[in-house]
């Protein structure tokens, strides 16, 4: 498969401006009282990010033949959960960065307690939008996609992801401890969308398994990229600070590994998400093409 071919790319943009509209939408007026509130959360979720975790809840729809319509809702909602946890991450009490998405951090164009509200309130809108509207069927699916969420959302997905990374600054981690950290810090919000994705529609229990598989794969490949441009891309390209998680101590796969075993760990995750794709036929293409960009890609 030629990568990043011109067709696949043209449903990438299409995802991507698709949710750029539907998450306008969805996202209180910047007019609306409390307005710098509203105006504050725009500012984080609006223009900017590769929606990867839209793109892979669109692609798992693929698979389920899940109605475009439900994937917007359950694509907006883990959108909604990532924008928060950026707007989190990068207070000063956690990563105090004061550059995202090639723009000030809402701390910066804002204020600190503003962005604390923003993640909040971010948070509550996701779980506001799985409860209002019907993306599944059976309401018990959907209510377990709701508990998938917030699992992944919580002390045992990306929170406690990010304690364990707090803990673990200026210390060396073993392999297999660094990847407990990242599949919470990290794949649970991935594995998330892939599921929310998939369960707007209907699946066997064969899928769903050759899914969860793909999607574990792709989280922790997923990180181990990131850390590997953290060391290897520029401010400019990446458009948040480079080099940051070299110079706070923390651990990372390169520092574990050094650069070309992370490389090929990477390489290695891609395989292994391919292969979980190996049986599901036409429809998981667009799975394998999102797990090359997130392999390949340079910001």
């Amino acid at each position: 498969m030629k990568i990043l071919d011109s067709e696949f790319q043209a449903w990438m943009g299409g995802v991507q401006a698709r949710m750029e509209t539907v998450l306008a939408r969805l996202l209180p007026a910047a007019n609306l009282a409390p307005a710098r509130l509203h105006e504050a959360m725009r500012y984080a979720t609006l223009e900017g990010g590769k929606r990867v975790r839209p793109l892979l809840a669109f692609a798992a729809g693929e698979i389920s033949r899940a109605a475009p319509e439900r994937l917007e809702i359950a694509a907006a909602a883990v959108e909604l959960i990532h924008a928060y946890s950026l707007v989190h991450d990068d207070l000063p009490c956690m990563d105090d960065d004061t550059l995202r998405r090639g723009k000030p951090t809402v701390h910066v164009e804002y204020d600190e307690a503003t962005a604390l509200l923003v993640g909040d309130a971010l948070q509550s809108l996701a779980f506001q939008l799985l409860s209002e509207n019907r993306i599944s069927d059976d309401p018990r699916v959907q209510l377990e996609m709701v508990k998938t969420l917030a699992v992944a959302a919580g002390s045992r997905g990306m929170a406690g992801g990010q304690q364990i990374d707090l803990e673990a600054t200026g210390k060396t981690l073993s392999l297999p401890e660094l990847e407990f950290m990242h599949i919470h810090k990290t794949g649970a919000l991935i594995r998330a969308a892939v599921t929310l994705g998939s369960c707007c529609g209907a699946l066997t229990e064969d899928q769903k398994q050759r899914l969860d598989h793909y999607a574990k794969a792709i989280g922790l490949a997923f990180q181990v990229v990131d850390d590997v441009l953290d060391c290897d891309a520029s401010t400019a390209t990446l458009g948040k600070t480079a080099g940051k998680d070299s110079k706070q101590g923390k651990p990372t796969y390169v520092s574990a590994m050094g650069l070309a075993r992370a490389r090929q760990m990477a390489e290695a995750l891609r395989g292994e998400a391919h292969a979980a794709l190996s049986d599901l036929g036409a429809p998981a293409r667009r799975l394998a093409e999102v797990a090359d960009f997130i392999v390949l890609r340079k910001f």
